[in-house]
């Protein structure tokens, strides 16, 4: 219980800016125009949730000098994994390519219950899609029956990992995501 409670402390700091924000520990972000110096990469593996099929992909962050760290996430609904990836509502893994990494938000408690907790981590495609509101999130359905996956946004399976990787990502100005598979 003590961990979750730093954790939101964490959240809200981020939502708060500035000095607050400084005082708990959370990262001022990267100087706009300054490029990053990391690489996150979203390629899919051959495991899968249990009980629910769904297959699990790897989001993995690449840091000059640090080991690689990877987070597991479910991309798309397992039923539609061979869907039309560009075309707006198919449920699809979003398309492969590059995509621009917009903003790193907390969530409010107002925002739909599929986004789960802590934060919203939007993606803009660099390439013509159909595909619109993007982005990376806790999936709190994950392995969860038929609602498990998400409507094509990754779904980090693990909330903690969303605000570490929030984090690092804030820290080394890692603005792009490459979509492998």
């Amino acid at each position: 219980m003590k961990r979750a409670i730093g954790l939101a402390a964490l959240a809200a700091a981020w939502s708060l800016g500035g000095p607050a924000a400084a005082a708990l520990g959370a990262p001022s972000g990267p100087t706009p125009g300054q490029p990053g110096s990391g690489q996150l990469v979203l390629v899919r593996t051959d495991r899968q949730m249990p009980i629910t099929g769904d297959p699990i992909w790897e989001l993995q962050l690449d840091l000059p000098g640090q080991p690689q760290r990877a987070y597991e996430a479910l991309v798309g609904r397992a039923r539609h994994q061979d869907g039309d990836r560009d075309r707006l509502g198919s449920k699809a893994p979003l398309p492969r390519g590059r995509y621009l990494l917009t903003e790193i938000t907390p969530l409010d408690g107002t925002d739909g219950p599929e986004l789960g907790r802590f934060l919203w981590i939007g993606l803009e495609p660099e390439f013509p899609t159909a595909r619109r509101a993007l982005g990376i999130h806790h999936d709190p359905s994950a392995g969860a029956g038929r609602d498990s996956g998400t409507d094509g946004c990754i779904g980090l399976i693990h909330g903690n990992d969303l605000l570490v990787l929030g984090d690092l990502l804030r820290r080394s100005g890692t603005r792009e995501l490459l979509v492998k598979d």
